[in-house]
């Protein structure tokens, strides 16, 4: 027991010291200039009352209301107050994602200005291996173009992060987040994330009030519930179908289904029954398709060993990949989410009938007893 505890001392810690629905990991004083850190806002892990391997006196539950989500701060800050919240035409939203992918759309929004009319190379870091993103920028770009393209290649961005962590990437070293990688709710709030900064970049108020405005205006057009209480009912309306309990957290267990989709449109998952209106429909959302944009850059990512590079791409003699690789990446974890998936089921079906026969047999006895 001992063991398992200092096995997960520190993933317990970072949900410890970093608590997701309140705390930031950026500074809030950062300036548009500023490149974001690989990690922005803290992670939610979908579901509620979720436990921790090894820690038997935490409980994490991470979703947010109307009254609680705060103004939008650059790179985050204690104004915000970020969680997941049900919507009845959008799904789950994760405001950390939404407002993380917005931030990465104001910042390359201005290092495209920046390099109009020159080839530019820049590092983002390391992420399941090395990134960078190469821009080739013509003179004669609209700003209403650069701000289409910066959303483009923070969505892109943000797809990333979901294959990387699918595969064994993780903010903490040796403590796994596949528990989290394509959540219901993770690539619905990260193309909503850019759709909003582009809007707000092309507003003519201050980046920070815009997107304020505009995640109030976009979650009551989606009908967001108006309590803590609602999106935890919404949640457990879908326990043991998208989500269970019954495994503790960092397990990839805890997640049933997985939304992984590489089409260029994005349809929200809706719980069943939850709608106050018939008529209600979901929201989709376009995804960016303009070729020329498609032209003026391209992600580049040197992969380490955590990633099966000769099963996913066969002919492949090196460990390089682009934005265009991954549809087939997400073909490839589409079916591992699939076999696991079934392989959860079964596993809580098992469960479940031994609980049934253990009650069977309970009342046998009792019956027994009575006789």
């Amino acid at each position: 027991m001992k063991s398992k505890i200092l096995l997960f001392l520190p993933f317990f810690l970072i949900f410890w010291v970093f608590p997701i629905d309140s705390q930031p990991l950026a500074k809030n004083d950062s300036q548009p200039d500023d490149p974001p850190p690989r990690i922005i806002r803290t992670c939610c892990a979908f579901g509620s009352d979720l436990k921790i391997s090894g820690v038997p006196f935490k409980k994490i539950t991470e979703v947010t209301s109307l009254d609680e989500i705060g103004n939008h701060v650059y790179l985050g800050g204690k104004e915000e107050g970020n969680g997941i919240i049900y919507t009845e035409r959008g799904g789950f939203i994760d405001l950390g994602h939404l407002r993380d992918i917005a931030d990465w759309t104001r910042y390359l929004y201005n290092v495209i200005l920046d390099n109009k009319g020159v080839g530019k190379e820049i590092t983002l870091g390391r992420e399941g291996g090395k990134k960078t993103l190469s821009l080739w920028i013509p003179e004669d770009i609209t700003k209403q173009e650069a701000a289409n393209l910066a959303g483009r290649i923070a969505y892109d961005l943000s797809v990333w992060h979901e294959i990387g962590t699918w595969f064994g990437t993780s903010f903490i070293p040796f403590v796994p987040e596949r528990y989290s990688a394509f959540s219901p709710e993770d690539q619905y709030s990260n193309l909503t994330g850019a759709v909003l900064g582009v809007d707000a970049l092309t507003n003519e108020q201050p980046f920070e009030l815009a997107m304020t405005q505009l995640i109030d205006e976009r979650l009551t057009a989606l009908k967001a519930v108006q309590t803590r209480k609602q999106t935890l009912d919404a949640m457990e309306a879908v326990i043991e179908d998208w989500w269970t309990r019954d495994k503790k957290l960092p397990s990839k267990k805890v997640l049933i289904q997985r939304y992984v989709n590489a089409d260029s449109t994005l349809i929200p998952w809706i719980v069943p029954g939850l709608s106050s209106g018939d008529s209600l429909m979901p929201v989709s959302i376009p995804g960016y398709s303009d070729e020329r944009l498609a032209e003026m850059y391209e992600l580049n990512f040197k992969l380490n060993h955590k990633f099966p590079v000769s099963e996913i791409f066969p002919e492949r003699t090196d460990r390089c990949i682009s934005q265009n690789d991954f549809p087939v990446m997400m073909h490839f974890i589409e079916q591992q989410t699939d076999l696991l998936e079934s392989e959860i089921v079964l596993e809580l079906e098992k469960k479940q009938n031994r609980k049934r026969r253990r009650e069977k047999r309970k009342n046998r006895n009792l019956s027994e007893s009575r006789l």
